[in-house]
Protein backbone atom coordinates (compact mmCIF):
# COMPACT_ATOMS: atom_id res chain seq x y z
CA UNK A 1 0.00 0.00 0.00
CA UNK A 2 1.51 3.64 -1.04
CA UNK A 3 2.40 6.09 1.72
CA UNK A 4 0.67 9.11 1.90
CA UNK A 5 4.36 10.82 0.67
CA UNK A 6 4.26 8.82 -2.46
CA UNK A 7 1.34 8.75 -3.36
CA UNK A 8 1.48 12.59 -3.49
CA UNK A 9 4.24 12.41 -5.40
CA UNK A 10 2.76 10.31 -7.51
CA UNK A 11 -0.70 12.66 -8.04
CA UNK A 12 1.69 15.19 -9.31
CA UNK A 13 3.35 13.33 -11.80
CA UNK A 14 -0.29 12.00 -13.09
CA UNK A 15 -1.58 15.74 -12.82
CA UNK A 16 1.25 16.74 -15.15
CA UNK A 17 0.58 14.00 -17.55
CA UNK A 18 -3.28 14.79 -17.57
CA UNK A 19 -2.89 18.69 -18.07
CA UNK A 20 -0.17 18.28 -20.84
CA UNK A 21 -2.30 15.43 -22.60
CA UNK A 22 -5.55 17.92 -22.61
CA UNK A 23 -3.24 20.73 -23.61
CA UNK A 24 -2.23 18.81 -26.65
CA UNK A 25 -5.71 16.81 -28.06
CA UNK A 26 -7.95 19.87 -26.48
CA UNK A 27 -6.92 22.49 -29.25
CA UNK A 28 -6.53 19.51 -31.76
CA UNK A 29 -10.63 19.26 -30.73
CA UNK A 30 -11.01 23.03 -31.45
CA UNK A 31 -9.74 23.16 -34.77
CA UNK A 32 -12.07 20.18 -35.99
CA UNK A 33 -15.05 22.37 -34.72
CA UNK A 34 -15.15 20.47 -31.12
CA UNK A 35 -15.63 22.17 -27.98
CA UNK A 36 -12.29 21.61 -26.09
CA UNK A 37 -14.20 19.61 -23.50
CA UNK A 38 -14.69 17.00 -26.33
CA UNK A 39 -10.74 17.11 -26.89
CA UNK A 40 -10.09 16.53 -23.13
CA UNK A 41 -12.84 13.39 -22.92
CA UNK A 42 -10.79 11.85 -25.57
CA UNK A 43 -7.48 12.62 -24.23
CA UNK A 44 -8.90 10.90 -20.87
CA UNK A 45 -9.73 7.46 -22.88
CA UNK A 46 -6.10 7.86 -24.72
CA UNK A 47 -4.17 7.83 -21.12
CA UNK A 48 -6.25 4.52 -20.15
CA UNK A 49 -5.68 1.00 -21.05
CA UNK A 50 -7.26 1.75 -24.40
CA UNK A 51 -4.58 3.29 -25.66
CA UNK A 52 -1.77 3.84 -23.27
CA UNK A 53 -2.19 0.78 -21.78
CA UNK A 54 -1.77 -0.67 -25.27
CA UNK A 55 1.40 0.38 -26.10
CA UNK A 56 3.04 0.68 -22.36
CA UNK A 57 1.08 -1.17 -19.95
CA UNK A 58 3.75 -1.21 -17.78
CA UNK A 59 4.19 2.42 -17.24
CA UNK A 60 0.42 3.02 -17.46
CA UNK A 61 0.11 0.76 -14.72
CA UNK A 62 3.15 2.74 -12.81
CA UNK A 63 1.15 5.46 -13.85
CA UNK A 64 -2.12 5.23 -12.55
CA UNK A 65 -2.00 2.04 -9.72
CA UNK A 66 -5.56 1.38 -8.41
CA UNK A 67 -4.74 2.63 -5.11
CA UNK A 68 -4.19 6.43 -6.46
CA UNK A 69 -7.33 6.57 -8.08
CA UNK A 70 -9.04 7.41 -4.91
CA UNK A 71 -7.18 10.48 -5.08
CA UNK A 72 -8.50 11.19 -9.03
CA UNK A 73 -11.64 10.22 -7.88
CA UNK A 74 -11.97 13.08 -5.34
CA UNK A 75 -10.93 15.78 -7.80
CA UNK A 76 -12.95 14.17 -10.86
CA UNK A 77 -16.09 15.10 -8.60
CA UNK A 78 -14.84 18.32 -6.88
CA UNK A 79 -14.05 19.45 -10.79
CA UNK A 80 -17.63 18.39 -12.37
CA UNK A 81 -19.21 19.52 -9.30
CA UNK A 82 -17.37 22.81 -9.90
CA UNK A 83 -18.37 23.03 -13.52
CA UNK A 84 -21.86 22.95 -13.33
CA UNK A 85 -21.92 25.31 -10.10
CA UNK A 86 -20.50 27.69 -12.79
CA UNK A 87 -23.01 26.75 -15.57
CA UNK A 88 -25.97 27.58 -12.65
CA UNK A 89 -24.39 30.96 -12.68
CA UNK A 90 -25.07 31.77 -15.76
CA UNK A 91 -28.11 30.23 -16.53
CA UNK A 92 -31.48 32.56 -16.89
CA UNK A 93 -34.15 31.29 -14.89
CA UNK A 94 -36.20 33.75 -16.42
CA UNK A 95 -35.68 32.95 -19.35
CA UNK A 96 -36.35 29.22 -18.35
CA UNK A 97 -39.97 30.02 -17.18
CA UNK A 98 -40.93 31.92 -20.24
CA UNK A 99 -39.89 28.22 -22.07
CA UNK A 100 -40.84 25.91 -19.44
CA UNK A 101 -43.62 24.28 -21.35
CA UNK A 102 -41.83 23.66 -24.06
CA UNK A 103 -38.80 22.72 -22.16
CA UNK A 104 -40.88 20.00 -20.05
CA UNK A 105 -42.15 18.85 -23.61
CA UNK A 106 -38.98 18.53 -25.18
CA UNK A 107 -37.36 16.42 -22.41
CA UNK A 108 -40.12 14.39 -21.62
CA UNK A 109 -40.26 12.91 -25.41
CA UNK A 110 -35.94 12.64 -25.42
CA UNK A 111 -36.42 10.73 -22.13
CA UNK A 112 -39.22 8.49 -22.95
CA UNK A 113 -38.45 7.32 -26.22
CA UNK A 114 -34.93 6.64 -25.82
CA UNK A 115 -35.80 4.96 -22.09
CA UNK A 116 -38.07 2.56 -24.06
CA UNK A 117 -35.42 1.63 -26.72
CA UNK A 118 -33.03 1.06 -24.35
CA UNK A 119 -35.37 -1.22 -21.52
CA UNK A 120 -36.44 -3.35 -25.08
CA UNK A 121 -32.81 -4.27 -26.31
CA UNK A 122 -31.96 -5.09 -22.74
CA UNK A 123 -34.43 -8.27 -23.87
CA UNK A 124 -31.40 -9.12 -26.05
CA UNK A 125 -28.42 -7.89 -24.38
CA UNK A 126 -29.24 -9.62 -21.56
CA UNK A 127 -28.46 -13.17 -22.56
CA UNK A 128 -25.17 -12.09 -24.48
CA UNK A 129 -22.67 -13.30 -21.51
CA UNK A 130 -19.88 -10.16 -20.44
CA UNK A 131 -22.54 -7.17 -20.41
CA UNK A 132 -24.48 -7.06 -17.40
CA UNK A 133 -23.63 -8.50 -13.91
CA UNK A 134 -24.97 -11.47 -13.24
CA UNK A 135 -26.45 -10.47 -9.79
CA UNK A 136 -28.54 -7.61 -11.83
CA UNK A 137 -32.14 -9.08 -12.88
CA UNK A 138 -33.50 -8.27 -16.27
CA UNK A 139 -35.49 -5.66 -14.91
CA UNK A 140 -32.79 -3.75 -12.87
CA UNK A 141 -30.84 -4.16 -16.58
CA UNK A 142 -33.81 -2.50 -18.34
CA UNK A 143 -33.59 0.30 -15.90
CA UNK A 144 -30.37 1.04 -16.01
CA UNK A 145 -29.64 0.86 -19.85
CA UNK A 146 -32.92 2.92 -20.25
CA UNK A 147 -31.39 5.61 -18.22
CA UNK A 148 -28.14 5.30 -19.64
CA UNK A 149 -29.83 5.96 -23.36
CA UNK A 150 -31.94 8.49 -22.18
CA UNK A 151 -29.30 11.06 -20.61
CA UNK A 152 -27.97 14.20 -22.27
CA UNK A 153 -24.70 15.47 -22.08
CA UNK A 154 -25.72 18.88 -19.24
CA UNK A 155 -22.67 20.27 -18.78
CA UNK A 156 -21.18 19.20 -22.49
CA UNK A 157 -24.69 20.74 -24.12
CA UNK A 158 -23.76 23.82 -21.73
CA UNK A 159 -20.27 24.07 -22.92
CA UNK A 160 -21.42 24.13 -26.80
CA UNK A 161 -23.79 26.71 -25.81
CA UNK A 162 -21.60 28.96 -24.59
CA UNK A 163 -18.87 28.26 -27.02
CA UNK A 164 -21.59 29.21 -29.67
CA UNK A 165 -22.70 32.25 -28.16
CA UNK A 166 -26.23 30.75 -27.06
CA UNK A 167 -26.21 31.88 -23.55
CA UNK A 168 -29.44 33.80 -23.53
CA UNK A 169 -31.24 33.12 -26.33
CA UNK A 170 -34.17 31.26 -27.31
CA UNK A 171 -32.72 28.32 -28.47
CA UNK A 172 -30.24 28.11 -25.82
CA UNK A 173 -32.32 28.41 -23.27
CA UNK A 174 -34.53 25.64 -24.67
CA UNK A 175 -31.84 23.18 -25.11
CA UNK A 176 -30.37 23.84 -21.46
CA UNK A 177 -33.63 24.18 -19.53
CA UNK A 178 -34.91 20.67 -21.56
CA UNK A 179 -31.22 18.62 -20.87
CA UNK A 180 -31.55 20.05 -17.05
CA UNK A 181 -35.29 18.27 -16.81
CA UNK A 182 -33.93 15.50 -18.56
CA UNK A 183 -30.90 14.78 -17.11
CA UNK A 184 -32.88 15.10 -13.28
CA UNK A 185 -35.41 12.78 -14.49
CA UNK A 186 -32.65 10.23 -15.47
CA UNK A 187 -31.36 10.58 -12.25
CA UNK A 188 -34.29 9.75 -10.36
CA UNK A 189 -34.29 6.77 -12.39
CA UNK A 190 -30.78 5.77 -11.85
CA UNK A 191 -31.68 6.23 -7.92
CA UNK A 192 -34.55 3.71 -8.13
CA UNK A 193 -31.94 1.46 -10.19
CA UNK A 194 -29.39 1.54 -7.05
CA UNK A 195 -31.86 1.34 -4.48
CA UNK A 196 -33.05 -1.72 -6.44
CA UNK A 197 -29.31 -3.14 -6.52
CA UNK A 198 -28.78 -3.29 -2.63
CA UNK A 199 -29.18 -0.03 -1.39
CA UNK A 200 -33.01 -0.42 -0.53
CA UNK A 201 -36.01 1.33 -1.00
CA UNK A 202 -35.36 4.43 1.14
CA UNK A 203 -32.25 5.01 -1.19
CA UNK A 204 -34.41 5.89 -3.89
CA UNK A 205 -37.26 7.89 -1.44
CA UNK A 206 -34.16 10.14 0.40
CA UNK A 207 -32.26 10.90 -3.01
CA UNK A 208 -35.28 11.72 -5.12
CA UNK A 209 -37.36 13.36 -1.80
CA UNK A 210 -34.52 15.27 -0.74
CA UNK A 211 -33.06 16.08 -4.12
CA UNK A 212 -36.47 17.82 -4.37
CA UNK A 213 -36.14 19.53 -0.64
CA UNK A 214 -32.62 20.75 -1.47
CA UNK A 215 -33.60 22.48 -4.52
CA UNK A 216 -37.08 23.81 -3.00
CA UNK A 217 -35.04 25.23 -0.59
CA UNK A 218 -31.84 26.78 -2.61
CA UNK A 219 -34.08 28.44 -5.05
CA UNK A 220 -36.30 30.00 -2.35
CA UNK A 221 -34.58 30.96 0.79
CA UNK A 222 -31.70 30.28 -0.95
CA UNK A 223 -31.97 32.61 -3.22
CA UNK A 224 -32.91 35.32 -0.78
CA UNK A 225 -29.92 35.00 1.47
CA UNK A 226 -27.36 34.78 -1.34
CA UNK A 227 -29.00 38.02 -2.99
CA UNK A 228 -27.12 39.74 0.16
CA UNK A 229 -23.73 38.75 -0.80
CA UNK A 230 -24.54 39.86 -3.99
CA UNK A 231 -25.14 43.51 -2.58
CA UNK A 232 -22.01 43.01 -0.86
CA UNK A 233 -20.21 42.09 -3.85
CA UNK A 234 -21.26 45.12 -5.76
CA UNK A 235 -20.54 47.55 -2.56
CA UNK A 236 -16.72 45.75 -2.58
CA UNK A 237 -16.68 46.77 -6.46
CA UNK A 238 -16.20 43.01 -7.52
CA UNK A 239 -15.73 39.55 -5.68
CA UNK A 240 -12.88 40.01 -3.28
CA UNK A 241 -10.96 36.83 -1.59
CA UNK A 242 -13.17 37.02 1.15
CA UNK A 243 -16.42 36.61 -0.67
CA UNK A 244 -14.82 34.00 -3.03
CA UNK A 245 -13.99 31.99 0.20
CA UNK A 246 -17.24 32.40 1.40
CA UNK A 247 -18.95 31.05 -1.79
CA UNK A 248 -16.74 28.09 -2.17
CA UNK A 249 -17.33 27.43 1.39
CA UNK A 250 -21.26 27.15 0.41
CA UNK A 251 -20.67 25.50 -2.78
CA UNK A 252 -18.58 22.38 -0.26
CA UNK A 253 -22.03 22.66 2.00
CA UNK A 254 -23.77 21.99 -0.97
CA UNK A 255 -22.51 19.43 -3.30
CA UNK A 256 -21.87 17.56 0.24
CA UNK A 257 -25.46 17.53 1.15
CA UNK A 258 -26.66 16.35 -2.47
CA UNK A 259 -23.86 13.82 -2.62
CA UNK A 260 -24.94 12.14 0.84
CA UNK A 261 -28.37 12.05 -0.12
CA UNK A 262 -27.59 9.97 -3.39
CA UNK A 263 -27.96 12.87 -5.96
CA UNK A 264 -24.71 13.50 -7.88
CA UNK A 265 -22.70 16.72 -7.08
CA UNK A 266 -23.28 17.70 -10.61
CA UNK A 267 -26.64 18.95 -9.84
CA UNK A 268 -26.07 20.06 -5.81
CA UNK A 269 -23.47 22.62 -7.82
CA UNK A 270 -25.96 23.58 -10.30
CA UNK A 271 -29.33 24.54 -8.62
CA UNK A 272 -27.11 26.21 -6.00
CA UNK A 273 -25.27 28.27 -9.00
CA UNK A 274 -28.63 29.27 -10.04
CA UNK A 275 -29.35 30.50 -6.97
CA UNK A 276 -25.96 33.20 -7.28
CA UNK A 277 -25.65 36.18 -8.27
CA UNK A 278 -23.73 36.73 -11.38
CA UNK A 279 -20.54 37.02 -11.63
CA UNK A 280 -18.36 34.52 -10.53
CA UNK A 281 -17.40 32.57 -13.40
CA UNK A 282 -14.41 35.07 -14.39
CA UNK A 283 -13.03 34.32 -11.53
CA UNK A 284 -13.19 30.38 -11.17
CA UNK A 285 -13.66 29.03 -14.68
CA UNK A 286 -9.91 28.81 -15.79
CA UNK A 287 -8.98 26.85 -12.45
CA UNK A 288 -12.18 24.49 -12.66
CA UNK A 289 -11.92 24.39 -16.67
CA UNK A 290 -8.11 23.61 -16.98
CA UNK A 291 -7.37 21.50 -13.82
CA UNK A 292 -10.38 19.83 -12.11
CA UNK A 293 -12.04 18.61 -14.98
CA UNK A 294 -9.81 16.92 -16.92
CA UNK A 295 -9.59 14.74 -13.64
CA UNK A 296 -12.96 13.46 -14.19
CA UNK A 297 -12.00 12.75 -18.16
CA UNK A 298 -9.17 10.85 -17.34
CA UNK A 299 -10.60 8.95 -14.51
CA UNK A 300 -13.35 7.62 -16.48
CA UNK A 301 -10.73 6.36 -19.43
CA UNK A 302 -8.74 4.56 -17.03
CA UNK A 303 -12.10 2.40 -16.72
CA UNK A 304 -12.30 2.12 -20.69
CA UNK A 305 -10.86 -0.55 -22.51
CA UNK A 306 -11.83 -0.62 -25.75
CA UNK A 307 -10.12 -3.26 -26.44
CA UNK A 308 -12.93 -5.28 -25.13
CA UNK A 309 -15.22 -4.87 -28.00
CA UNK A 310 -13.33 -7.13 -30.24
CA UNK A 311 -15.76 -9.22 -31.40
CA UNK A 312 -17.98 -8.54 -35.08
CA UNK A 313 -21.35 -9.54 -32.54
CA UNK A 314 -20.13 -7.20 -29.86
CA UNK A 315 -19.34 -4.42 -32.23
CA UNK A 316 -23.00 -5.10 -33.50
CA UNK A 317 -24.37 -4.52 -30.14
CA UNK A 318 -22.09 -0.84 -30.07
CA UNK A 319 -23.83 -0.26 -33.36
CA UNK A 320 -27.07 -0.92 -32.21
CA UNK A 321 -26.65 1.13 -29.02
CA UNK A 322 -25.49 3.75 -30.68
CA UNK A 323 -28.38 3.81 -33.33
CA UNK A 324 -30.99 3.58 -30.35
CA UNK A 325 -29.39 6.48 -28.82
CA UNK A 326 -29.44 8.86 -31.64
CA UNK A 327 -33.17 7.96 -33.20
CA UNK A 328 -33.96 8.08 -29.57
CA UNK A 329 -33.16 11.09 -28.33
CA UNK A 330 -32.62 13.49 -31.43
CA UNK A 331 -35.53 12.49 -33.54
CA UNK A 332 -37.68 12.54 -30.32
CA UNK A 333 -37.01 15.87 -29.26
CA UNK A 334 -36.89 17.07 -32.74
CA UNK A 335 -40.52 16.35 -32.92
CA UNK A 336 -41.30 17.66 -29.80
CA UNK A 337 -40.01 21.10 -30.35
CA UNK A 338 -41.96 20.85 -33.84
CA UNK A 339 -45.09 20.17 -32.24
CA UNK A 340 -44.69 23.41 -29.71
CA UNK A 341 -44.18 25.99 -32.77
CA UNK A 342 -40.62 25.49 -32.97
CA UNK A 343 -39.31 26.10 -36.48
CA UNK A 344 -37.54 22.93 -38.27
CA UNK A 345 -34.28 24.31 -38.07
CA UNK A 346 -34.73 25.23 -34.35
CA UNK A 347 -36.07 22.36 -33.88
CA UNK A 348 -33.01 20.22 -35.63
CA UNK A 349 -30.64 21.77 -33.66
CA UNK A 350 -32.26 21.06 -30.21
CA UNK A 351 -32.84 17.36 -31.25
CA UNK A 352 -28.67 17.87 -32.33
CA UNK A 353 -28.14 19.42 -28.92
CA UNK A 354 -29.84 16.77 -26.51
CA UNK A 355 -28.35 13.80 -28.33
CA UNK A 356 -24.86 14.99 -26.94
CA UNK A 357 -24.27 12.05 -24.02
CA UNK A 358 -20.54 13.15 -23.10
CA UNK A 359 -20.20 14.22 -19.39
CA UNK A 360 -23.77 12.97 -17.47
CA UNK A 361 -23.12 9.50 -19.49
CA UNK A 362 -19.97 8.50 -18.32
CA UNK A 363 -21.24 9.80 -14.65
CA UNK A 364 -23.90 7.33 -14.94
CA UNK A 365 -22.27 4.12 -16.49
CA UNK A 366 -19.54 4.81 -13.86
CA UNK A 367 -21.67 4.50 -11.40
CA UNK A 368 -22.86 1.42 -13.20
CA UNK A 369 -19.54 0.19 -13.25
CA UNK A 370 -18.74 0.38 -9.57
CA UNK A 371 -21.76 -0.73 -8.19
CA UNK A 372 -21.77 -3.80 -10.05
CA UNK A 373 -24.87 -3.43 -12.52
CA UNK A 374 -22.40 -3.35 -15.48
CA UNK A 375 -19.36 -5.36 -16.99
CA UNK A 376 -16.31 -3.66 -18.72
CA UNK A 377 -17.49 -4.73 -21.81
CA UNK A 378 -20.91 -2.72 -21.41
CA UNK A 379 -18.69 0.12 -20.49
CA UNK A 380 -16.67 0.00 -23.23
CA UNK A 381 -19.53 0.17 -25.15
CA UNK A 382 -21.47 2.97 -23.42
CA UNK A 383 -18.32 5.22 -23.62
CA UNK A 384 -18.46 4.55 -27.23
CA UNK A 385 -21.77 5.57 -27.85
CA UNK A 386 -21.44 9.15 -25.37
CA UNK A 387 -17.68 9.85 -27.67
CA UNK A 388 -19.90 9.39 -30.75
CA UNK A 389 -22.61 11.55 -30.13
CA UNK A 390 -20.71 14.11 -28.39
CA UNK A 391 -18.61 14.24 -31.49
CA UNK A 392 -21.95 14.41 -33.71
CA UNK A 393 -22.79 17.34 -31.80
CA UNK A 394 -21.05 20.43 -32.97
CA UNK A 395 -20.95 19.16 -36.90
CA UNK A 396 -24.26 18.45 -36.91
CA UNK A 397 -25.66 21.34 -35.25
CA UNK A 398 -23.35 23.83 -37.87
CA UNK A 399 -24.89 21.80 -40.69
CA UNK A 400 -28.51 22.10 -39.58
CA UNK A 401 -28.32 25.61 -38.28
CA UNK A 402 -25.20 27.48 -37.61
CA UNK A 403 -24.12 28.11 -40.74
CA UNK A 404 -27.91 29.22 -41.68
CA UNK A 405 -28.05 31.08 -38.77
CA UNK A 406 -25.20 33.45 -39.52
CA UNK A 407 -26.48 34.17 -43.04
CA UNK A 408 -29.70 35.29 -41.81
CA UNK A 409 -27.89 37.85 -38.87
CA UNK A 410 -29.41 36.01 -36.18
CA UNK A 411 -27.45 37.52 -33.07
CA UNK A 412 -25.29 35.25 -30.89
CA UNK A 413 -24.35 32.51 -33.29
CA UNK A 414 -20.72 32.24 -33.21
CA UNK A 415 -18.48 29.91 -35.56
CA UNK A 416 -16.50 27.72 -32.86
CA UNK A 417 -12.88 29.20 -33.44
CA UNK A 418 -9.81 27.79 -31.99
CA UNK A 419 -7.88 28.38 -28.71
CA UNK A 420 -5.41 30.61 -28.39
Amino acid sequence: MMSGPHLATLFFLQMFCILLACRLVGPLARRLGQPQVVGEMIAGVLLGPSLLGLAAPGFQQALFPPESLKVLYVGAQLGVGLYMFLVGVEFDLAAFWGRARSAASVSMAGMVVPFLLGAGLTLWLVKVPGLFSSKATPAEAALFLGAALSITAFPMLARIIYERGLTGTSLGTLALAAGAIGDAGAWGVMAIVLASFGAGAGFAVKAIGGGLLYAVVVLTIGRKLFARLGTVCERAGGLNHGLLGITLTIFMLGVWITDGIGVHAVFGGFLLGIAMPRGLRRQLEPFAVLVLLPMFFTFSGLNTRLDLVNSPGLLLIALVVLAAACFGKGAACWAAARLHGEDNRTALAVGTLMNARGLMELIIINIGLERGIIQPALFAILVLMAVATTLMASPVFEWVYGRHARKAGLPGVVQVVPAV
